[in-house]
């Protein structure tokens, strides 16, 4: 057992180190400072052997509250809006399988790794449900963890970026619902998220407390029911929680024990980059929709990363919001299926 002492300092001393990390990106100006930064500061200090730990249940918290924040923008009309986008945010989550398809190929061929491991390791969805899928059929669950970890932290890094330094900000025509702050109906509006977030987690559902928080806040905007506003500070700091939680988890070891598979990941997240960029832009075209807003909606990162930064950037927050959640659950359902359709197909031409 630990001793009691380092069951709190650890922690402590990584929420100091992940404050401060981020008062310098935003000092610096730099995309997202509040989310980048920690997880910067995380992951490297991690990659040195400091082994430090996020805090328990902030990745959970700063959730509620970025699913809370989002809530917001489902405004009836903005609702009605987003919901008549709905061949969109199918083509998204289509794209997003194809992508974990692409994805696994480049993987397995760069690195010489098994077709299963790598075909759940590239798939984007949540790194945990993935990890669980690809150990029902006998993967290498280590693998997989890793390679959903250094995807996100690519994406998180790399595309608030290339759209910040393109100069695609704040051309977002949404915003959330116009009402001022009043604590006491924030601190109702978190408490009730938190309690639908503790419900869907009791049930299994993935990213329990971002959908939880967010399904109450949609349904309460979009039913016209005006709570309160969300201050900038409180989503920087929930910002901080999440990028200190994903900078956690990098171990020293994993570069150390696989630096091929690093760099075939690497390799094949930025593949996944180039093309769904292009697809973005492809259905920008055919849709009439800004670029950048679905460059987000198919990037390949997680839920609340790439939410957080079209909430930042201002760039289609509800449309983003919306495609990630559809991606989500497309991917929890169909990833199995699509891997065993796969499988058997590959069975047959090679009997054939």
């Amino acid at each position: 057992m630990r001793p009691a002492r380092e069951t709190w300092v650890n922690p402590a001393a990584s929420l100091a180190l992940c404050a401060a990390a981020g008062a310098v990106f935003a000092w610096l100006r730099l995309p997202l400072p509040w989310m980048i930064g920690p997880l910067v500061a995380m992951a490297g200090c991690n990659f040195a052997g400091l082994e430090l730990r996020a805090q328990p249940g902030g990745r959970a918290l700063g959730q509620m509250i970025i699913g809370s924040a989002l809530g917001l923008y489902f405004t009836p009309a903005v609702a009605r809006e987003v919901v008549s986008y709905w061949q969109l945010l199918i083509a998204a989550a289509v794209i997003a399988i194809v992508l974990g398809a692409l994805g696994g190929w480049i993987l397995g061929r760069a690195t010489g790794t098994d077709a299963k491991s790598a075909f759940f390791a590239s798939v984007p969805g949540g790194a945990a449900e993935m990890t669980l899928l690809g150990e029902r059929y006998g993967a290498r669950v280590d693998r997989i963890a890793l390679a959903q970890s250094l995807r996100i932290l690519a994406v998180v890094i790399v595309v608030p970026f290339a759209l910040t330094y393109a100069g695609v900000h704040g051309t977002d025509a949404y915003d959330p619902a116009p009402v001022p702050l009043e604590w006491r109906l924030l601190t109702a509006l978190l408490a009730i998220g938190g309690a639908a977030g503790g419900l869907f987690a009791r049930f299994g559902l993935p990213n329990a407390f971002m959908f939880g928080p967010l399904a109450v806040a949609i349904a309460l905007t979009a039913s016209g029911v005006e709570l309160s506003s969300m201050p900038a500070p409180l989503t920087d700091a929930a910002q901080l929680l999440i990028g200190c939680a994903l900078g956690s988890r990098f171990e020293q070891r994993s570069l150390r024990t696989m630096p091929r598979y690093v760099a075939g990941v690497l390799l094949s997240v930025a593949v996944a980059l180039g093309v769904s960029a292009a697809l973005a832009f492809a259905l920008a075209w055919w849709s009439g929709v800004p670029a950048p807003s679905l460059v987000l909606a198919i990037a390949p990162g997680g839920i609340a990363e790439m939410c957080i930064t079209a909430k930042v950037l201002q760039l289609g927050v509800p449309l983003v919001t919306a495609a990630h959640v559809t991606r989500v659950f497309v991917l929890i359902t169909a990833t199995a299926p699509v891997y065993r359709a796969a499988r058997a197909s590959a069975r047959w031409f090679a009997r054939t």
